[in-house]
């Protein structure tokens, strides 16, 4: 097998197995890939593989520099406006990824299981560090995060799969996803702090779980945290 950088491995297997099955073996979660050819013609991860075939594999971003037919073709709502589920160990890549406004499902307690479940049955991509959860058939697209450092997730999941004309910051709730609403001064009034009631005017409340949000200075770090993401992600990958 090898990869276009020329390194390659050599596999024994018994039989005719499918190559998502040889991949998978080699540690290759099967979302991580984004195209295949079997003897240098394009193959799906239920080709079966005869003695002596070659396999060659991408990850998406070599697969569309070189052309190549992408195994599963993305969906028009991966395009226009991905949507994801994060493994319960990324809380903060999960509140980061809200902040720039993607739909992001997470939950603390979620077990694999779960994660597996609704990544299939809501067409989300699965976010994670867990290759084995990757692995699993029903998970059809996701990735594998490399980086332990939540800000450094948000860049690499921003490169793959939000570039900057997708994002939407500051319009969703950091706590519960739901997307905030604008709210008058006087109808969050007795919620606010003497300060806050000073200073400003301009309030978005969570129709989900009823938090409030004021440009303080909570909101201006996370301005610039958004400015340092936008500073990582090279211009000719921000659209």
């Amino acid at each position: 097998m090898a990869h276009r950088r020329g390194d390659v491995v050599h596999r024994r297997f018994v039989g005719r197995p499918a190559v998502k099955d040889l991949l998978e073996a080699l540690g290759i979660p099967h979302p991580e890939i984004a195209a295949i050819t079997v003897n240098g013609a394009p193959a799906g991860f239920d080709h079966r593989l005869d003695d002596g075939a070659r396999v060659e594999v991408w990850p998406a971003a070599e697969a569309a520099e070189w052309g190549l037919v992408p195994v599963l073709p993305a969906a028009p709502e991966d395009l226009a406006d991905p949507r994801f589920v994060v493994d319960a160990h990324l809380g903060r890549l999960a509140a980061y990824l809200r902040m720039l406004g993607f739909d992001t499902w997470y939950r603390n307690d979620a077990d694999d299981d779960q994660l597996a479940a609704v990544a299939a049955a809501e067409g989300r991509i699965l976010l994670t560090r867990d290759r084995g959860l990757l692995k699993r058939s029903v998970v059809r697209r996701g990735a594998y995060l490399r980086s332990d450092q939540p800000v450094e997730q948000l860049v690499e999941v921003a490169l793959r799969f939000g570039p900057v004309d997708r994002w939407r910051p500051f319009g969703r709730c950091l706590r519960c996803n739901t997307l905030l609403v604008s709210v008058s001064r006087e109808e969050v009034l007795h919620r606010l702090q003497p300060l806050t009631r000073i200073y400003y005017d301009d309030f978005r409340r969570c129709p989900g779980c009823g938090a409030i949000y004021w440009k303080g200075s909570h909101h201006a770090r996370m301005e610039r945290l958004v400015d340092r993401v936008r500073a990582s992600i090279p211009r000719s990958a921000e659209r």
